[in-house]
């Protein structure tokens, strides 16, 4: 029998969850096979047996599955509600944007079902330390429009090494691979480029923006990519990109690939899943003036991390998410859910002999999924193909020690 009366302890010493739960003022049902309560949020939380018929909305599923969900560590897509969800796992009926709402925050509450996993100690910095990173502006023109792209680099001081161009997630931005500009072991024979795609992080919208419903496209992905290199005169560069930027990286590869020395793709797949159930994107639950878009978003994703990452790099990985602009991570999914779909025959043009495509991805991914990155890896014969335990979409921030394990070997490869 599951124990939802745990779940009046979640805010135990958690001032950010209280401050939360005191504005929610939401009343969940409950289920677990035959068995129901009513869960009440407030400046407290709690747990009657039965359902009530006030509830905003109702979490049903099997008392297997809420027992797979109480585990310290959780089997494939029993990582989160909306992992569940998203497998057809739990079932979520009632308001669904007061469920979209509150996703990080449900996220949150429902953790307490879990048994406390080992404490995590950040290790301290000692004496202060600058980071061999250096953060730029690039000002160029393409697509007869001008722009300002923020990027950061990290390498060879002689300005030698292979270029290794980095592409962020969808939504996101350079951040997420700060691991790897700090990691002395790579920057040795690699000069490393992060850049923030238009509209992401730190690079601008270009002029006329407050005009436009921002959509990413393949064209305009790959010649930023482009632009960005050549404004750069990198010369034979290694591209790595992960979700959109994995799909990326195979547009790349098709239309340049004489100019890449190689590419690795991070959760690449021909297409992404969208889940059994799609009702939170149908309701735009990421661009309502009733919802803050950028802290859906986050909930949104939540459910691609590993449940065995490190907790600080898993918040990192989701701020990021909370501070992009509005619709930004919306536009990015166009792309990636619709015309960036390489369901196409397309594929059928890749040469991995003439631009070797080495592929990783995390075994907790529910969007491109280990099983996707396969079909791909045997259409257009990758030149490697690993799935990486214990990661999942977003390998190189949400736990970048473990991803480095499986970065290395590739590396060295593509430098031999």
């Amino acid at each position: 029998m599951i124990d939802f009366q745990r779940l009046t302890g979640a805010l135990d010493g958690n001032a950010a969850l209280q401050r939360r739960a005191a504005l929610a003022a939401l009343s969940i049902k409950v289920s677990a096979g035959e068995e129901a309560a009513t869960v009440r949020v407030g400046s407290r939380i709690t747990v009657t047996s039965g359902a009530a018929l006030d509830t905003s909305f109702s979490l049903a599923a099997p008392e297997a599955h809420w027992a797979e969900f109480a585990k310290r560590v959780p089997a494939v897509g029993f990582q989160s509600l909306v992992g569940m969800q998203r497998m057809g796992h739990l079932k979520v009926e009632g308001d669904m944007v007061a469920y979209g709402r509150n996703l990080i925050f449900l996220e949150q509450l429902f953790s307490a079902l879990r048994p406390a996993g080992p404490a995590e100690n950040a290790a301290p910095v000692g004496e202060p330390v600058i980071e061999p990173v250096i953060g730029r502006y690039l000002r160029l023109d393409f697509n007869g429009r001008p722009h300002r792209i923020y990027f950061e680099e990290a390498g060879p001081s002689d300005g030698g090494g292979i270029p290794l161009v980095c592409l962020h997630t969808a939504g996101a931005d350079g951040r997420q691979y700060r691991a790897l500009l700090n990691d002395a072991e790579i920057t040795k024979r690699f000069r490393v480029l992060v850049f923030d795609l238009p509209w992401h992080g730190k690079s601008s919208p270009p002029p006329g923006f407050e005009r436009e419903a921002y959509q990413l496209t393949t064209d305009l992905y790959v010649d930023t990519v482009m632009a960005f290199c050549r404004a750069l005169k990198l010369e034979r560069p290694v591209v790595m990109g992960c979700s959109i930027g994995g799909r990326a990286v195979l547009h790349l590869s098709l239309r340049h690939g004489d100019y890449f020395r190689a590419a690795i793709g991070l959760q690449s797949a021909t297409h992404a899943e969208a889940g059994a159930d799609t009702r939170l994107r149908d309701i735009g639950i990421l661009f309502r003036p009733d919802v803050h878009g950028q802290e859906a978003a986050a909930g949104s994703v939540a459910c691609l991390i590993s449940p065995t990452s490190p907790q600080s790099e898993k918040w990192e990985t989701l701020w990021h998410y909370m501070q992009g602009g509005p619709a930004v991570f919306m536009g990015d999914l166009h792309y990636y859910f619709a015309e960036g779909d390489l369901r196409n025959g397309l594929l059928d043009g890749l040469d991995t002999k003439r631009c070797p495509l080495h592929l990783l991805t995390g075994e907790y991914d529910l969007s491109a999924t280990p099983a996707l990155t396969a079909e791909l890896a045997k259409l257009v014969n990758a030149t490697s193909f690993q799935v990486m335990e214990g990661l999942g979409h977003f390998p190189m921030s949400e736990s970048p020690v473990q991803f480095r394990r499986y970065l290395l070997p590739v590396l060295e490869r593509i430098a031999a």
